[in-house]
Formats: C-alpha cells, structure tokens, sequence
C-alpha cells in the first residue's frame, strides 16, 4: 500500500510538470499586446479625494466656527460630495471593467466520471447475417479523466476598443461633476454663513434698537418726575418700544432658522451648537485686510480668488474653461462622439482566435490521478473565428440616429449654459460693483448717524431738544446699520456667485488656507 502511494505521488508529481511545461508553451503563444494592456491596467488609479478635516475636532476645540473651518467642515460632511465621490469610485470600477472586454479569458476546467458499470455497445456477432444474435461489448474504463485549458482573445472588436476611451471619458465626467458639487457647495456654504451673520447683525441692532428705547424710557419717566417734559413724551417712547419688541423676537428666531440652514449645509445634526466669526459692521469692503480680527477668514476667502472692478477681460471665455457645468456638457459631448462611433463599429466583423489544451485518461481498477503516459492522451487546438454582421433588423441605424440626434441637444445645451453663465457673471458683477461703489458712502452715512444720535441724546439732555429729535436720530442710525450692513452681505454673496459663476470657487481651484494661519 506505502508503495502504491509513492508512485501516485510521483504520477502526479509528472502530470504537474507536464501541464506546467504545456501551460508556459501555451502562454507564450498570447501575443505580447494582451501582455502590456495587461500591465497598463494592473496598475492602479487613484481617484480624486477631498481633503477632509475631523469635523468633532474642529466643533469641540472651541464653539466658534470661522469660515474656512465651515468649508471643511462642509467638503468633509456634506452628503452631495459624499455622493459624487461614490460615483467618481463607479467610474474606476469601469474603466477596469471596460478593459475585460479586450484582455483576453482564460479558462481551466477538470473532472472526474467513475464509472460504476461500463456502458456497452451491441454489435451483431455475424455481420452478414440479419438475424444474427447480438453481443455485448464494454466500451471505456473504470476511471474517466478529462482536463481542458482554453483561451479566447479578441483580435477586433471595434467596439470594445472604443468603450475603453469611453470609460475613460466617462471618468474624466464624473471627476468634473465631482469638481462642480465641491463648487456648489463651498458657494453654498458661504452664503448660509454670512445668511447667519446678517441673521445675527440684524438680532444685535434690533436688541441695541430695544435696549435705547428702554434706556430712553427710563431717563424720560425721569425727566417727567422732575418736569422736565410731559406724559405724552414718555408715551412716544413707550409705543415705539412696543412695536420694537416683535421684531426682536421675529430676528432671535431668524438667527436659529439661519443657523439651521447653515448646519444643513455643512452635513452636521441640528443639535450641535456653535457660532459664526464675523462682523459685518466692521467689515471693509475695499480694504485688503481685515480691520478686526473676527473678520480675518472672511476676508482671506474673499482675497482668493480675484476681482477687478475695471478688468476689461472677457471673464466669459474664463467661464467656459472653468465654469463645472459647462465642462460637464463638453464631456458628455466628447462621450456622446464615442458613442456614435461604437454604433458605428457594429457594422464592422469581430475577429476571435481560440486556443485549447485538453487532458484526457482513462484506466480501470484503482484511480490513479490522470492515470500513466500509456493510459492519458493530450490535444491542441488553435482557430480563428470571423464574425460579419449582415443584417439585424434596423436596430443599428435606429440608435445611430437617435445618438446624433442627442449630440445635437448637448450642443444646444451648451449654448445655453453659455447663455446662462454670461447672464450670471454680469449679475454678480453689477452686485459687486454696486456694493463697491456705495461702500464709503455707507460708511459715511454710517458715522454720521451715529454722531446725529449722540447730539440728539446730549441736546435732550440739556434741555434743547425733544424726544422727538432723538426717536428721529436713532431711527436714523438704526437704519444706517442696516443698510451698511445689508451692504457688505450683498457684497460678499456677490462675490461667492461670481467665484462660482466664473468657475474660481475657494479652497477648490485654489490653495487652501491652513485652519492654524
């Protein structure tokens, strides 16, 4: 029995070099072509990834939130970008797949057929003779082996060949759409962030609005003790203070749905608390740096990508090469091309070859791993198949026509979005030269409120004005504060409409500012 095994060891051992000898031969008849697609797509490719920062520590390190720590936040958390990488991974996964149609498959396969009672042939036992007995003749043996290697490579397939440019393209697509949500994003980001701060501004001029008129009340009951003035003064300021107070609980709940708006945003739970850094009252628009330090990101954001009031470049040839949703169209154009020559390709022959290494034994008795060299016989086999399609239906010049046609509709699209985006541009620049303009003399207005209340408060004081000169000043300056303030949010949406109306958007086409600077 110990020297039974030895020689089923040693058969095997012969029938594995045999095969391995066979397999090598076999291999070096693949043409060297299908080696190096091979090489090229065993290689990998990384996809685009956004630099993320770890949302929980930028949120619990402190409870104020600048905005460029918001914008990470937002490229880290916010589902739209979570979503396009996903599709930006499917685009690798087939471009991989996209080359298994030109590499070529290989297959192995092995079995075993013990047979239990040999089948039988019946053959006459005189053959001249009709009426003959018949006799019964075993055919094959007790154990069956069989073993095939086979390989198919396409030689033309036109395309095959062209879907692999196809996924490329396809990719290239997905990475721009990935590019154009990052855009939107930071763009959305930063007019939720300054929504909060104009939500905020318009809550701290509403309180400091209710704050005087309490003050102002109590001096005045004050004067009215001392019969300085009447009743009907200490009304007037108690009315005013009335109508104030709604609008301070209609601002306080317009900060809380402009904080929910920007936590949306940013991709975080509405339970998490925390505040925004600026200050748009101390917000220069035409200043290069920042006056304080609550609006040091904000103007740094703003600082990089750049504005000239006066540039006489046609920003809508920059659009056109940078803008995401015009250079999505130019690649679904460039597939939609690709895909009409695959239409095209159908009406071409494939051409296949085929090789095929086959194993066969046969042995009676005890089974013996492919049996001996007496009992196993091997095959080769080499073809060629051409294929020429001639007629399937109208199939083929159906989906051509449609393709063109669609070809035709992206074009269309991209006149439009050209169309569009010149609209757009011109808006935001209007906005922003509008806020730019106006600016000093906001300012000024600004300051001169502010003085205009601080003498109405002093000639009341000494008995040289009325109340009504300080309800009419602080009114003024009220609205003063309002309007500068309303100015510099519009500015600074203007700005992130026309970043992303010319296809320049912050911390994505730029370098992206460190949270420790």
């Amino acid at each position: 029995m110990k020297h039974a095994k030895i020689n089923s060891r040693e058969k095997f051992k012969f029938f594995m070099n045999d095969f391995a000898s066979e397999l090598y031969r076999s291999i070096q008849k693949v043409s060297l072509l299908t080696f190096l697609i091979w090489l090229v797509v065993s290689v990998p490719i990384k996809a685009q990834q956004v630099d993320t920062t770890s949302t929980s520590r930028i949120l619990q390190e402190n409870n104020s939130l600048a905005l460029t720590e918001a914008i990470k936040v937002a490229l880290a958390n916010n589902s739209e970008i979570k979503q396009s990488l996903f599709d930006l991974k499917i685009a690798d996964e087939e471009v991989t797949k996209a080359w298994s149609s030109v590499l070529p498959d290989v297959t192995a396969t092995a079995g075993y057929t013990r047979n239990l009672e040999l089948p039988v042939f019946f053959f006459p036992q005189n053959p001249n003779d009709p009426n003959s007995p018949l006799r019964a003749i075993p055919v094959g043996e007790d154990n069956n082996w069989q073993g095939n290697l086979s390989v198919e490579q396409t030689l033309f397939r036109g395309e095959a060949f062209i879907g692999i440019s196809s996924s490329k393209v396809f990719k290239e697509a997905q990475a721009e759409n990935l590019r154009a949500t990052t855009q939107q994003i930071v763009t959305q980001t930063r007019l939720a962030y300054y929504n909060v701060l104009v939500a905020k501004e318009q809550l701290r001029l509403q309180q400091a609005t209710v704050d005087r008129l309490q003050e102002n009340l109590k001096e005045n009951k004050a004067r009215l003790k001392a019969g300085l003035v009447d009743e009907y003064a200490v009304l007037q300021v108690e009315v005013q203070l009335k109508n104030q107070e709604p609008q301070l609980s209609e601002a306080k709940y317009a900060v809380q749905q402009a904080y929910r708006e920007l936590k949306v945003v940013l991709g975080v739970p509405l339970n998490v608390d925390f505040s925004v850094e600026g200050d748009l009252n101390a917000y220069n628009v035409t200043a290069q740096e920042a006056s304080n330090e609550a609006n040091k990101n904000i103007k740094r954001v703003d600082n990089m990508t750049p504005y000239q009031q006066n540039a006489q470049s046609d920003v809508v040839d920059v659009a056109t090469d940078l803008r995401g949703d015009i250079r999505i169209i130019e690649t679904q154009n460039q597939l939609k091309n690709r895909e009409i020559k695959a239409i095209k390709s159908r009406f071409l022959p494939s051409l296949t070859a085929s090789y095929n290494l086959g194993w066969r034994a046969e042995e009676p008795g005890t089974p013996t791993f492919f049996g001996n060299d007496r009992r196993r016989v091997r095959t080769q086999t080499f073809g060629l198949n051409l294929s020429v399609p001639i007629f399937q239906g109208f199939e083929r010049t159906s989906n051509l026509d449609i393709a063109q046609i669609e070809k035709k509709n992206l074009e269309e699209q991209k006149r439009a979005a050209v169309r569009s985006a010149k609209n757009e541009i011109q808006s935001a620049k209007e906005s922003l030269n509008q806020a730019i303009e106006t600016a000093p003399v906001r300012k000024q207005a600004l300051e001169l409120a502010r003085e205009g209340y601080q003498r109405a408060q002093a000639r009341l004081e000494n008995g040289l004005g009325s109340q009504l000169d300080v309800t009419n000043a602080e009114l003024q300056l009220r609205e003063a504060e309002v309007n500068y303030a309303r100015m510099v949010f519009n500015y600074l949406s203007a700005k992130a409409e026309y970043d992303q109306a010319i296809g320049m958007v912050p911390f994505v086409d730029n370098d992206k500012p460190s949270l420790n600077e």
